[in-house]
């Protein structure tokens, strides 16, 4: 009895094993550099992503080619969005809305449009584009996403494209071979220090096959992280330094604009 039940068990596993959809491609990806060094003389730096779609033996080319979704998200932060109106000649906030753990930095970069990529469906289950990323909101007690349409979402995006910090390019990865891609990370001069997290996501005729995702980090050098650590490790010498300059500062200005 113990022999067949072993048996029907082997039969089993082998019949799920040989079931079970193998990974015929898969991505593999490296980075220019896994740290960006922000200084006082930082203009802003173009991060490079290599990668290449590799397959098995018995995998033929696709052949209506590849589509790469490069999505890379900085420090996540609470953010709070207030909307103005003019009342008696004078501006004042009617209404706010709370961003609740909301990424400081987001860049959706593919090789061509999201809408030729896939259908609309897709892009919303994948979040693919800066319409379908995650930006929660406080809303009472409740906190949820809103539609791609939400006054505070459309203007919190807007805010963020003028400062270059939400980004969505078509053109910003390029096949080099049908199997080799680049793809160009463009961080600006006020990008937020922390880790960032990359998200490569391949499809082909409209359907995710393989993704795998990376990281780098974002850090103050030279004398800026020098202040920062100061200010945060030792307040209080940070504090009787910067009145110290203060007083000299005050000092040197009397003496050179004093009147004789």
């Amino acid at each position: 009895m113990i022999r067949r039940l072993t048996a029907i068990l082997a039969v089993v596993t082998a019949f799920a094993a040989a079931s079970a959809p193998a990974a015929a491609e898969w991505l593999v990806t490296s980075l220019s550099k896994h740290r960006i060094q922000v200084t006082s003389n930082f203009g802003g730096e173009d991060l490079v992503l290599f990668g290449s779609v590799e397959r098995d033996a018995a995998t033929i080319p696709r052949r209506g080619g590849y589509d790469i979704v490069v999505t890379v998200t900085g420090p996540r932060k609470t953010f709070v969005t207030r909307r103005k109106e003019r009342r008696l000649g004078i501006w004042i906030n009617v209404d706010s809305r709370e961003f609740d753990g909301t990424p400081t930095f987001l860049a959706v970069l593919t090789n061509r449009p999201v809408d030729q990529i896939a259908s609309e469906d897709v892009r919303r289950r994948l979040k693919i584009g800066l319409d379908y990323q995650s930006l929660p909101q406080q809303n009472g007690a409740n906190v949820a996403d809103v539609v791609p349409e939400d006054a505070f979402r459309k203007a919190f995006i807007r805010i963020n494209v003028q400062h270059q910090l939400y980004q969505e390019s078509a053109n910003a990865v390029t096949f080099l071979t049908p199997n080799l891609f680049r793809a160009a990370i463009p961080l600006p001069a006020s990008v937020p220090v922390g880790t960032y997290a990359i998200d490569v996501k391949l499809l082909a005729d409209g359907a995710l096959i393989a993704r795998t995702t990376s990281a780098f980090e974002v850090i103050k050098a030279g004398f800026e992280q020098i202040v920062a650590d100061t200010a945060h490790q030792q307040p209080f010498l940070y504090g009787l330094i910067t009145a110290l300059m203060a007083l000299l500062t005050g000092w040197l200005a009397s003496v050179v604009f004093r009147r004789d």
